[in-house]
């Protein structure tokens, strides 16, 4: 039986939150091996690009979150089989990492300077691609991105449009999302609802009690 080690920091979201609810839509049983950001410092040098996610199949290391994304969604049928809708999906996944980069950008500021970085951020990057990936969730159809059911396209806006309304990101608004992609919400909160998304937090809710 093969085995599966996932790596990543020690939080519900990020990069790593797709791999980890489709593996478990999958049905596939995996090492969810989360990991301190001090542990990271420690091991990051192992990596091959100095950065998780890292995905183990049978000892051998994988990295690219979206390459991993889409190769544990198509295990789980999570990913078009048609060229078009699968390039849909994969447009999705490019546009919501780039957005990423933008974010991680600001990571590590502080004070004056970070409130700076946010606000340019949520007047120019931000804006600009939550308002594109509203565009692309309309031309799905307005209920998912690609191939009219749940890809793994909509499992990492899930992931990226519930960071954004935690309130998690300092200077950020909780209401970005509603006031500049409100289809995004709504989609969010339909892709929270779905049951196998449910059944993923349900059973990482179980997990995590003492």
């Amino acid at each position: 039986m093969t085995s599966y080690k996932l790596s990543y920091f020690d939080f519900d979201g990020g990069r790593a939150e797709p791999i980890r609810i489709a593996f478990h839509i999958a049905g596939i049983d995996f090492e969810d091996n989360r990991i301190s950001f001090p542990k990271f410092t420690k091991m990051r040098s192992k990596t091959r690009f100095n950065s998780v996610p890292t995905l183990e199949i049978d000892g051998a290391q994988i990295t690219q979150s979206n390459a991993l994304s889409r190769y544990i969604g198509k295990i789980a049928d999570l990913y078009p089989k048609d060229d078009l809708q699968a390039l849909y999906c994969d447009e999705v996944l490019g546009a919501l990492e780039d957005l990423n980069h933008y974010i991680v950008q600001t990571f590590g500021l502080k004070g004056e300077e970070l409130q700076q970085a946010r606000v340019k951020l949520l007047d120019g990057w931000l804006s600009i691609y939550l308002q594109g990936l509203e565009e692309l969730l309309i031309r799905g159809g307005g209920e998912y991105f690609a191939d009219s059911r749940l890809t793994v396209a909509d499992l990492k806006a899930f992931v990226q449009t519930r960071a954004l309304c935690s309130g998690t990101l300092e200077h950020i608004p909780t209401d970005i999302v509603q006031r500049v992609a409100p289809g995004l919400l709504a989609h969010e909160e339909r892709i929270g609802a779905d049951p196998r998304v449910v059944s993923y937090y349900t059973t990482r809710s179980k997990q995590t009690k003492p």
